[in-house]
């Protein structure tokens, strides 16, 4: 790889520049960050112990649970550190990294709540079969293929971002170092970039979602199809914890990376949600609402808690 540039480092101008805010800040990032990380260990923990639990269904959640932690965990340390610093700097070299993975976990994500809604369409629409249909092979391909394709999409991007040169400005208005706040930033001719990963975009965010789309279309068909009320409740209370993931996701990805490029505090508090806030949502989502997780819950509790009663 060649000198990035005529710079070593990026400037990361953050929320805000007010002290008092910035310490606000810290403390209400850092309690969502240790929110995120005892709710998805803790959904890693019950899924991998709890033989109830081991379903193609949880298999994919466990998955959603790992990636929330990788993709949060890209980004929220190096925002709480710039919150205590004054210089609030960040390699060259440390940024790529950092907007390669934020890309990669990002599409990941995306990929796999595609492969969710594919397993609620089986689970409503071939019942009996189920096991059969999300077969444990079938699981670990999507889960692998999920990972594969993001890191290739995001690999591409970068390969390709690398080769700027970056000679002028270097303040990047966000608190995290994505692609798209890079680009302005460089003295290169950056259409080629803008034009990949707008169809990068496009392709993979887009394609994954009209596969959710679709899949949700045959489960409406499905479950309007069923005759008694309680079934139809039953099958459509089956999928809300993975419809309310993906309306978040989709919200806030789609309107962080499709609208243009402005600097404004607009666009960073729009990429708050999709790299902040759903991370630690996810397991409250799937907790909440699920009887068997709240079940697996007890006997974990029962389990170690109970010979100290």
């Amino acid at each position: 790889m060649r000198n990035y540039s005529a710079i070593s480092e990026f400037v990361l101008l953050g929320l805000s520049t007010d002290p008092y805010v910035q310490a606000i800040l810290f403390v209400l990032f850092l309690l969502i960050y240790l929110l995120t990380l005892m709710g998805n260990f803790l959904m890693l923990l019950l899924i991998g112990t709890d033989s109830h639990l081991h379903t193609p269904m949880y298999f994919f959640l466990r998955q959603l649970s790992f990636l929330d932690l990788c993709h949060s965990s890209v980004t929220v340390p190096k925002m709480l550190e710039n919150l205590l610093s004054e210089s609030k700097v960040i390699f060259v070299e440390s940024c790529f990294i950092q907007a390669f993975l934020v890309f990669a976990t990002g599409g990941t994500e995306a990929c796999l709540l595609a492969a969710m809604a594919y397993d609620r369409y089986a689970a409503i629409s071939s019942p009996l079969l189920y096991g059969q249909v999300m077969s444990n092979p079938l699981c670990v391909g999507l889960v692998w293929g999920s990972w594969g394709l993001a890191f290739v999409d995001a690999l591409i991007n970068i390969l390709l971002a690398v080769n700027l040169d970056f000679c002028e400005g270097h303040t990047i208005p966000h608190f995290s170092c994505e692609l798209s706040s890079l680009f302005p930033l460089s003295c290169s001719e950056t259409s080629a970039n803008f034009t990949l990963l707008f169809c990068s975009s496009v392709l993979h965010f887009f394609g994954t979602f009209l596969m959710i789309v679709s899949s949700y279309a045959c489960i409406v068909s499905t479950i309007l199809s069923i005759n008694s009320t309680s079934g139809r409740s039953k099958a459509f209370s089956t999928c809300s914890s993975h419809l309310t993931t993906v309306v978040l996701f989709y919200g806030s990805g789609f309107t962080s990376y499709l609208l243009p490029t402005s600097g404004s505090p607009l666009e960073m508090v729009i990429s708050l949600p999709y790299s902040v806030i759903i991370p630690m949502l996810n397991p409250l989502i799937y907790s909440l609402k699920n009887k068997e997780v709240k079940a697996a819950m007890e006997r974990m509790l029962r389990k170690y808690f109970h010979p100290l009663m």
